[in-house]
């Protein structure tokens, strides 16, 4: 055990996970490569868990990030008004599409999905949430209780009264060879029946990520979320759509994942890579809906001036560089080669994602705890997750290039050809 990892263990939560037998710790990065501090250099495909989204040492972040530290200002609160909070807020209403758009800023994922959540139940007078099962919103006790993976529960208790929904679980033996058209006819009545017999008055919200994250990238067919929307909107029930991994053009398809269903939904939360590492988080609304609540109310981080910088350039860069197009570029590339390679490898059980958020599901954890070990030697950072442990997620930085993409493709295959080697030996 390293010195490091020792101390590690010694001080921090034994619940905190890491990667890999022997976990490394990052020393630098340029590019779409970062160094451990023994030295090795890797190809990331993990990018922080999907925030490092347009790289590391990207210089148009880096001089926003400088600039404003050279004000001597990295903290005011938002008390008073925040030039480059207003600059963000106003791109993102933008582009989110939903009509008379107002920003409430917070410092991650988990917030966002918080303040979502109080505002729907505040606005619908009502405590009971729709989710979806494998979903996963957060760590606080609002977002655990809308979190549908037995792996990050920590309790039972929740502030919500909860409902969960079909839709990114074709695995099972009911749906099992359903065509996508009878797979969403099948959720859809099922959400009917849950509205018949499970709630009793109002339902405040569904909330649902457009491709589940820690679910291992699972997702929903294009359009179940569309045909969601019609029986939603009979009864006035909102939809929040968590964009916190999806969003900024990172499926490809669309600049936020539910664009891949059509619909416009009554409120995003974001986070992540918006910041390219900093922290930032926070959800855009219908002007109604975020101005309703009565209390006064404040983030005392949330959109603070460096993250603001931070964000601001990020978007910019996205935006200026057209990455949503590079990503479906570089994604078709992997994807692609993915699906070929598993026609001859039985151990992959499944490949799918959009643009550049895909995943490889193998037969068991131990073959994913292997593919890590086996790309970290290779010098790839990729993930691992799905509700059963058995899926290898891997979302690199937007920037990605071709020859990254064939470099990366090429190192996830032989990693995979190996394992499905020692399979076939066993």
């Amino acid at each position: 055990m390293s010195e490091l990892l020792a101390r590690h263990r010694a001080v921090m939560p034994n619940w905190l996970a890491l990667n890999y037998n022997e976990p490394i710790e990052i020393v630098s990065g340029k590019g779409n490569r970062v160094i451990d501090a023994d030295g090795k250099s890797y190809l990331d495909f993990f990018a922080g868990i999907l925030t490092n989204m347009i790289g590391y040492d990207v210089p148009e972040v880096r001089e926003a990030v400088e600039r404003q530290i050279a004000t001597g200002v990295v903290h005011t609160s938002t008390v008073y008004l925040l030039r480059g909070q207003i600059e963000l807020a106003e791109k993102i209403a933008r582009l989110s599409g939903i009509p008379d758009a107002k920003v409430f800023f917070t410092n991650s994922g988990t917030e966002a999905n918080e303040a979502a959540l109080l505002l729907a139940t505040y606005a619908r007078k009502s405590d009971q949430v729709l989710a979806m099962r494998q979903s996963y919103h957060g760590r606080s006790f609002g977002a655990i209780s809308v979190t549908s993976n037995r792996s990050w529960k920590n309790n039972s208790l929740s502030p919500l009264n909860v409902h969960f929904l079909h839709g990114a679980d074709r695995h099972l033996t009911q749906f099992k060879g359903l065509s996508d058209a009878d797979y969403i006819q099948a959720c859809t009545d099922d959400l009917r029946h849950v509205l018949a017999t499970s709630v009793s008055s109002d339902v405040a919200a569904l909330i649902a990520e457009p491709i589940q994250g820690v679910g291992g990238f699972t997702m929903a067919p294009d359009g179940l979320f569309a045909a969601y929307k019609e029986v939603l909107d009979e009864q006035g029930i909102l939809f929040i759509s968590d964009e916190v991994q999806t969003g900024w053009g990172r499926t490809g398809g669309s600049f936020f994942g539910i664009g891949n269903h059509g619909v416009t939904p009554d409120m995003i939360t974001f986070a992540k890579g918006l910041g390219n590492g900093f922290a930032v988080g926070g959800l855009v609304a219908r002007g109604d809906l975020m101005d309703a609540p009565h209390a006064v109310g404040l983030s005392t981080f949330g959109g603070n001036p460096i993250s603001m910088a931070a964000a601001n350039a990020t978007l910019d860069f996205v935006l200026d560089h057209n990455l949503q197009a590079n990503a479906a570029r570089t994604g078709e590339i992997i994807i692609g080669g993915l699906k070929a390679a598993a026609k001859r490898l039985p151990v992959v059980k499944d490949v799918r994602g959009k643009g550049l958020m895909f995943a490889v599901e193998l037969e068991n954890p131990a073959q994913a705890g292997r593919f890590m070990e086996l790309t970290k030697r290779a010098g790839l950072l990729a993930g691992k997750g799905g509700l059963y442990g058995n899926a290898i997620r891997m979302a690199p930085p937007l920037t990605l290039t071709v020859d990254e993409a064939t470099e990366g493709l090429g190192i996830i295959v032989t990693a995979l050809e190996t394992i499905n080697a020692e399979a076939a030996q066993q």
